[in-house]
């Protein structure tokens, strides 16, 4: 006699790389170990994204489009009830979500720093003047420009193993890659050094996983609610309300670090101009719970001291 099948838990969207396979199948851990469910009854489904389709161009991202290249795709298919959950990099992910969508659920924050990776040099301030830096962030590319104006910036996309081969094919002589993926993806040997987030401060929500479902679905809701981690969610909140009130995009280089130390949440944020010839920063600290409006405090305050026009020619590149 046959046994009857299992029913499905839950349906997890991913994008397929390494990195976004590791954060796919530790939800689907946490949540078996949470819910008593067997790992067979929870779905990975990989969904190819139009952030993937373009990696091997080396295309810059805000040249084809930003935030939301790598999860348009994932929510397509949450809309049309394909998938119950998408897990995202959190820092990917735009500050408003498609009508119908929500993002409430944060897994426990890793190192959020930057990693400073070179094959000729243990630190930034190591290179050698007029070094190749690889970067497609347009934040790493202007804090360095800030920092180091003789390093030259050369586009580099890819996943972690992908930028890790073009280090050794001395396509540049440095990179940067968060600590975060590196960790998750057993690779921190490869870091030379580990960036100071006073001096630079990394992308808003970095180091963050988050989980995005139908505002609708009050089952999935239920099934999510034990895996978010609250310091996570408070210190995310902050950092997207800055980003949102910024108009952030990856036209708008934005660096912030935030931590809850003695029931106190505390930011540190900068924005500069894409060339790095100018840099603004600004610090806020309030209760946790007021994560919302303390990100947006900020937004206003650098909005403030760098002047309208400043982010009116950001937005006009």
């Amino acid at each position: 006699m046959q046994s009857p099948a299992k029913s499905t838990f839950l349906r997890i969207g991913t994008r397929g790389s390494p990195l976004a396979l590791y954060q796919a199948r530790l939800v689907r851990q946490l949540l078996g170990e949470h819910h008593g469910v067997a790992a067979d009854r929870i779905d990975i489904q990989v969904i190819k994204t139009e952030g993937d389709r373009t990696q091997a161009g080396n295309v810059s991202l805000k040249e084809i489009g930003g935030k939301g290249l790598f999860s348009k795709e994932i929510e397509a298919a949450l809309l049309e009830s394909q998938i119950d959950i998408g897990v995202h990099s959190a820092k990917d992910m735009a500050t408003t979500l498609p009508d119908g969508l929500i993002m409430p659920v944060f897994l426990e924050r890793e190192d959020p720093r930057d990693a400073f990776i070179s094959l000729k040099a243990t630190t930034l301030e190591g290179l050698p003047e007029g070094a190749r830096v690889g970067t497609s962030s347009l934040r790493r590319a202007a804090q360095l420009r800030f920092l180091r104006p003789d390093i030259e910036i050369v586009e580099f996309r890819g996943n972690v193993d992908t930028r890790l081969q073009k280090l050794r094919d001395n396509v540049a002589d440095a990179t940067f890659l968060a600590l975060a993926g590196l960790k998750r993806l057993g690779k921190q040997s490869h870091v030379s050094s580990i960036l100071d987030p006073g001096i630079f401060p990394t992308a808003p929500a970095q180091g963050a996983i988050g989980i995005e479902y139908r505002a609708s679905d009050d089952e999935t809701a239920g099934k999510l609610a034990p895996l978010n981690h609250l310091p996570t969610f408070q210190q995310v909140t902050a950092e997207r309300a800055l980003l949102a009130r910024l108009d952030g995009s990856c036209r708008t280089p934005i660096g912030v670090h935030t931590i809850i130390e003695d029931g106190l949440l505390t930011m540190n944020a900068e924005v500069l101009s894409p060339d790095g010839a100018e840099r603004h920063r600004e610090t806020v600290a309030g209760l946790p719970e007021n994560a919302e409006l303390l990100g947006n405090e900020l937004g206003l305050a650098l909005i403030d001291m760098a002047g309208q026009a400043f982010f009116d020619r950001l937005r006009g590149l």
